[in-house]
């Protein structure tokens, strides 16, 4: 008995399969991405597995063998391949033009690296994508890489979002606003950004220059008067027709062209008009027409690295040492520097710069828009093919070129210091995490080094708002990709217990790490919570009912008077004891137990923010903004509405007799 055809929902021996999806599923999440990407591409289709691959626990047969009998039965087609061990984990994705030949290499008996070697023996099952062209298949490999982050496989980290300036035109005053996230808004963007401090700086540059509104439609839709970035002369005053539409549009324009990099011709234009209205003794407008230059021209001043004709492009710089790299990314468009941002990519010691460029400019562009140049300080792996597929994704043409000489290689040489200097003092503070574990690991008896600590606090107001919070922290520092937040409702909201608020959210945690451990989820090799004696109690029961108690757990409490460097620790079946007060782990500790705290209280500060701005009439069914609206302005506030009787609420305009009798009934059952 093999596999089934279309993938593997459970193992020929009745044993369900981890695997993240059939087959009928691959084809389905990766059909749009082709289809995107070459909108005249075939349909995808796969290789169906062959029978009598992966047999029962017990089966003699070894990783190459394995592979040798699905070889057999391969294509010469271009595609995408996944190697999976006995658990139905994936090992590895890689892409071939030819899926026959590729594979078969595994397939031999020696030539191989220790790694692939290994690789190659885990190997108990394999699954086929059969594309069009290579082009494709490398695309679909970048966004599987990324999606099931394989253990042999080059992996890009922290890849958070970028922002983004928006000028939003589905308004008749479009407005400027900084953007994170998905596309949904109809409008302009301009990015990405390196960081949000680099958009607000050139948003700020805009408000200048341009004077386009930053406030929400709801505060647009209800001012009566300019606001004080009128005032300070950072707004036009759309809002109450201090500015025709028609200027307005003219400024958004402005705008436009100067994100676009035309700033050198829309400075020479504003240069004239003041000249002409300096002329016509209009000389307010004049002051005016200057300080919008003066802005302008900041921006291109204010930039360390700033080369001229260098409109859009992105610069990446690989630098390696210790079997660590650092990807160094400039962003440059409009003519101006964008920010900067170091990667450090999860890879095997050895791995060349250029293989990890290559999978690193794959992986990256993946999710978003890649500019016309891409310059880098290494050739990368089929870099032609790579430039080929950006293209098709990104619908212009996409160069990739590592410059030998003249102004862009000084600038790319420029970039490599930034990423061999981030490299440098990543491994130094590598280096010192790693001793400050092994302190850790000595204070609380672990069995290793711990990779994982988890630590968990609670925020509340006397029951109110209460939340839960969980950091993780390991050898490259905090892992906030990790970090997560539990909202405490109901009778896990206890206002004076906070041990059964503890014992909530770690029966959650642990409850689903019970049942995802098997299927490879992150296991913590310590728990610290925040407390004493009692936390720790509370949480020794749950770790009970859970099945989890082989994992470490430890609780931190402050001293007399909350005074840090007086902490208890508490250990099951120990004795409380304090660590010096020099000590580097007890500052350490202090460290992730302050993290915890103040992402909680972050947490916690945002919901009770949230309920202040909450109107009770968002509660009510068929009671909509506008609705909201002519009560408020007709009784002046919610609480007045609560008290209206049911003839005054019939008499606001857009309010039914059925729909008056249901905010009359709201207010007084």
């Amino acid at each position: 008995m093999g596999w089934p055809a279309e993938g593997c929902r459970r193992r020929p021996d009745g044993v369900p399969c981890t695997r993240p999806a059939d087959g009928a599923a691959s084809r389905a999440y990766l059909a749009p991405m082709v289809k995107a990407a070459r909108p005249d591409a075939p349909p995808i289709s796969q290789k169906e597995v062959p029978a009598e691959v992966s047999g029962p626990p017990g089966d003699a047969r070894n990783g190459a063998e394995i592979i040798a009998d699905y070889v057999k039965r391969l294509p010469d087609k271009p595609g995408v391949y996944r190697m999976y061990d006995e658990n139905g984990d994936v090992l590895y994705v890689g892409k071939a033009r030819k899926l026959k030949a590729r594979v078969s290499n595994y397939a031999k008996s020696g030539g191989h690296t220790n790694r692939i070697a290994l690789m190659i023996s885990l190997t108990r099952s394999m699954e086929f994508v059969v594309t069009a062209t290579e082009t494709e298949a490398l695309l679909l490999e970048a966004n599987l890489i990324k999606r099931l982050k394989p253990r042999f496989n080059i992996l890009l980290r922290d890849d958070k979002s970028f922002p983004y300036i928006l000028i939003r035109t589905d308004h008749e005053a479009p407005q400027l606003a900084k953007h994170r996230g998905a596309r949904k808004a109809k409008g302009q963007y301009f990015g990405p950004f390196a960081s949000a401090g680099a958009v607000n700086d050139t948003l700020n540059t805009l408000q200048k220059a341009f004077l386009l509104r930053t406030c929400s439609d709801s505060v647009y839709e209800g001012r009566t008067r300019p606001c004080m970035l009128y005032q300070i002369k950072r707004c036009a005053g759309p809002c109450v027709d201090l500015v025709s539409q028609e200027r307005y549009a003219a400024l958004v324009d402005e705008a436009s062209q100067f994100l676009r990099g035309k700033s050198q011709q829309l400075r020479q234009t504003l240069q004239a008009e003041m000249e002409e209205a300096s002329q016509a003794l209009d000389f307010e407008r004049a002051a005016r027409l200057r300080d919008r230059i003066r802005a302008i021209s900041a921006v291109t001043t204010q930039q360390g690295i700033n080369p001229e004709g260098l409109e859009e492009a992105d610069i990446i710089a690989v630098a390696q040492e210790g079997g660590k790299t650092c990807v160094q990314v400039f962003f440059f468009r409009a003519g101006q520097n964008w920010g900067n941002r170091a990667f450090y990519p999860r890879h095997e010691a050895d791995s060349s710069e250029e293989e990890v460029l290559s999978a690193f400019i794959a992986q990256f562009y993946d999710d978003k828009p890649a500019p016309r140049l891409i310059l880098t300080s290494h050739e990368p792996e089929q870099g032609e093919l790579l430039a080929e597929a950006l293209t098709l994704r990104a619908e212009h043409a996409v160069e990739i070129r590592a410059p030998r000489r003249g102004s862009k290689k000084a600038l790319v040489d420029q970039v490599l210091q930034n990423a061999r200097e981030a490299l440098g003092r990543k491994l130094a503070e590598t280096r010192s995490q790693a001793q400050l574990l092994d302190g850790v690991k000595k204070v609380f008896g672990l069995e290793r080094r711990p990779e994982r600590i988890e630590v968990y606090d609670n925020s509340h107001i006397q029951g109110t708002n209460a939340l839960g919070a969980m950091i993780v922290a390991g050898p490259e520092g905090f892992e906030k990709t990790g970090y997560r937040r539990f909202n405490m409702k109901g009778a896990d909201a206890a206002p004076d217990d906070d041990f059964a608020m503890m014992q909530a959210m770690l029966r959650r945690r642990l409850s689903r790490l019970a049942k995802e451990r098997g299927e490879g989820a992150p296991v913590p090799d310590l728990l610290l919570i925040d407390g004493g004696k009692g936390q720790l109690f509370a949480v020794l029961e749950v770790m009970e009912e859970t099945g989890t108690t082989d994992i470490p757990v430890a609780a931190v409490a402050k001293g007399p008077d909350r005074h840090a460097g007086r902490e208890d620790f508490y250990l099951p079946g120990k004795a409380p004891f304090r660590l010096p007060a020099n000590d580097p782990v007890l500052y350490y500790l202090q460290r992730l137990r302050d993290e915890a705290h103040r992402f909680a209280i972050t947490g916690h500060r945002a919901r009770r923010t949230k309920q202040m701005r909450e109107n009770p009439l968002d509660e009510i069914a068929g009671v909509g903004a506008s609705r909201k609206s002519a009560l408020l302005k007709h009784f002046g506030s919610a609480k007045a509405v609560s008290r209206a009787n049911l003839a005054d609420l019939e008499a606001v305009e857009g309010v039914s007799k059925a729909l008056a009798r249901k905010i009359y009934d709201h207010f007084h059952e």
